[in-house]
């Protein structure tokens, strides 16, 4: 049983670490194009088009920046072996030998497969100042990426599940 101390710390920890909302970090777009981008990024479509390739959860966390409940990603404790890619373009973005349990209830890496394949932004809503992970093929939210990871980087990629896909290492 967790005293009041460990609660206190450990609701500290799920509210901040990732940003634990669901709603987007801007007023969603009335027009036909996304709007999130500040950055443009080889892949390009309307609303509409991600709106049929992807679900409602993953839309809204890809596009509109919001984030995934805590400890509901089919990734969270996922161990296989293999590369997770981004679920808007297939973008090779983490390897499994990087992965680690981080405790904060979203899948956790200690570096990208390759810096190239991730574009970072600088994130000041909700009064905090982080650093935002994208897909550098696509746009699409990420995560964010916190300096409290393990050795050897020191970094730590919190990862939203919904918006990567997993592909088993070939045998």
């Amino acid at each position: 049983m967790m005293n009041s101390s460990q609660i206190a710390l450990f609701l500290t920890l799920v509210f901040t670490s990732c940003d634990y909302n669901n709603t987007p970090h801007s007023e969603p777009s009335t027009s036909n194009e996304t709007s999130m981008n500040k950055t443009t990024f080889p892949i390009n479509k309307t609303d509409e088009e991600w709106k049929k390739q992807l679900s409602a959860e993953q839309f809204q966390v890809l596009r509109n920046k919001g984030t995934e409940r805590p400890f509901t990603s089919q990734w969270n404790a996922n161990w296989d072996g293999g590369i997770y890619v981004c679920v808007g373009c297939g973008n090779e973005l983490f390897s499994s030998e990087n992965k680690f349990d981080a405790g904060c209830g979203w899948p956790s890496f200690f570096d990208a497969l390759d810096s190239t394949k991730i574009k970072t932004e600088t994130d000041s809503t909700h009064g905090m100042k982080r650093t935002e992970i994208m897909c550098a093929n696509c746009g699409g939210h990420i995560g964010h990426v916190f300096d409290d990871g393990p050795k050897p980087t020191g970094l730590r990629f919190c990862v939203n599940g919904v918006s990567i896909d997993f592909k088993n290492k070939e045998k």
